[in-house]
């Protein structure tokens, strides 16, 4: 399941671009061309289920004219099913018509997205496939929103970071699904802790504990390899594991706050309840102890087992005071005590709002670099938890192990063995 950097998906997306930088470059946008002010936006998606139905639906409700004109997904079904439901959204009525030739669909899908004459590209497959989009969007010259994690393994994290800054060279916009940066309470609780109304920041505790989440239940026509993308979350080198799917979200918040990225992490983990074959291999408990660069630590933990104590929340801890925060409340205890009282906005639609008015203001915003380190802070949480090793930065982000097939035939494809602490490097 691991290959070399010089991979399948490098290759591939190389080829995909060619005719999209082509279309790019005659259409004027190289030179700067801008789109602005009411002008419509041509937006492709990429990935047809739950999160990039929910995340074209979001885009296309932005301020301005909006138009889905290409689409695109792994199978006929999802991509049916996406646009069946689109067309039964009455807000966005005569804007979800995607014609016959730019419905795309197999593991080459996402070529004819880049090749079309969309402004705008939704990323949304499985994490394991989003360096080679993201890389493929910036070189067709496209504006991105991509979900988060951006990548499952450092290979894919450095291919993200090249893309990031060539897109702003490339004064593309660039946003991605780290909501919290979007969301108002989130934004002036970390504004506090900046300022100093904790006082030094000490140490930081995260948590997304909870219990399990969906899964797809093997078909007997489908072979290892479809209904291993089907059940994608169970699966580290589509998912990067949950620690990386999900948790993710609150890591990123740690970061934000600490304004830079851990040094170190060791931590442990294992797989005690879903150890089912239906649930992949991937773990189904991670704790980890985060080494920042001014000394404070994080410790972090992440759960999906059922019956257990449920908790979704980040906490920073200072010499004067702390900060708690969680999509249910923000609050600071302590010298100078304050509580969020503001408007609480949907940060998945205020992010789409500000990536989409970003591009009609020619005012890029580049969110590439800050998710980029997010995801390997986490990738290289994980890495401690499946190995037992205490990991450092550098170490992690120059690794060379990647996770995944060489191509994505619809055929055999033997499930890795659960990753076993002490055996693994």
């Amino acid at each position: 399941m691991k290959t070399s950097r010089r991979s399948f998906l490098h290759t591939a997306a190389a080829a995909a671009t060619a005719a999209g930088i082509a279309r790019a470059e005659a259409a004027g946008r190289f030179a700067g061309v801008r789109r602005q002010g009411s002008e419509e936006l041509k937006v492709g998606l990429i990935g047809c289920g739950g999160r990039g139905s929910g995340a074209i639906t979001q885009a296309l409700s932005t301020k301005g004219e909006t138009r889905l004109t290409a689409i695109a997904d792994m199978f006929t079904d999802r991509l049916e099913g996406c646009l069946d439901a689109l067309g039964e959204n009455d807000g966005l009525s005569g804007r979800t018509d995607v014609p016959a030739a730019k419905r795309f669909v197999g593991p080459d899908a996402f070529q004819g997205v880049m090749a079309s004459d969309c402004d705008v590209v939704v990323i949304a497959t499985p994490p394991h496939f989003r360096p080679a989009h993201f890389e493929a969007a910036i070189a067709a010259n496209k504006h991105v929103f991509f979900e988060k994690p951006v990548a499952v393994d450092s290979p894919g994290i450095r291919k993200v970071l090249a893309a990031g800054k060539k897109a702003g060279e490339q004064k593309r916009s660039v946003v991605c699904g780290l909501q919290r940066h979007h969301q108002f309470g989130y934004l002036e609780a970390i504004r506090r802790i900046h300022t100093g109304e904790i006082g030094k920041p000490l140490f930081a505790r995260c948590s997304w504990n909870q219990g399990g989440l969906w899964k797809a239940d093997r078909k007997p026509e489908w072979s290892d390899m479809e209904w291993q993308i089907r059940n994608w979350l169970y699966f580290t080198w589509l998912s990067g594991d949950h620690i990386t799917e999900q948790h993710v979200h609150n890591i990123d918040v740690i970061n934000w706050a600490f304004q830079g990225h851990p040094v170190k992490a060791r931590g442990m983990g294992g797989r005690q309840v879903r150890t089912d074959p239906s649930y992949g291999h991937i773990f189904d408990h991670h704790n980890v102890q985060f080494l920042y660069e001014g000394g404070e630590w994080c410790f972090s933990e992440c759960r999906q087992i059922a019956g257990c104590l449920n908790d979704v929340s980040e906490h920073v801890y200072g010499t004067e005071g702390e900060a708690h925060m969680s999509s249910g409340g923000w609050n600071i205890v302590g010298d100078r005590p304050w509580q969020y009282d503001g408007v609480r906005n949907n940060p998945y639609q205020t992010e789409h709002d500000d990536f989409f008015a970003s591009i009609r203001a020619g005012k890029p915003l580049n969110e590439a670099e800050y998710v980029a380190h997010s995801t390997m802070t986490a990738i290289m949480g994980r890495m401690a938890t499946y190995t037992g090793k205490e990991i450092s930065w550098d170490d992690a982000l120059d690794d060379d192990e990647r996770w995944g097939p060489e191509s994505y035939e619809f055929g055999p494809l033997p499930v890795d063995p659960v990753p076993m602490p002490g055996q693994r490097r």
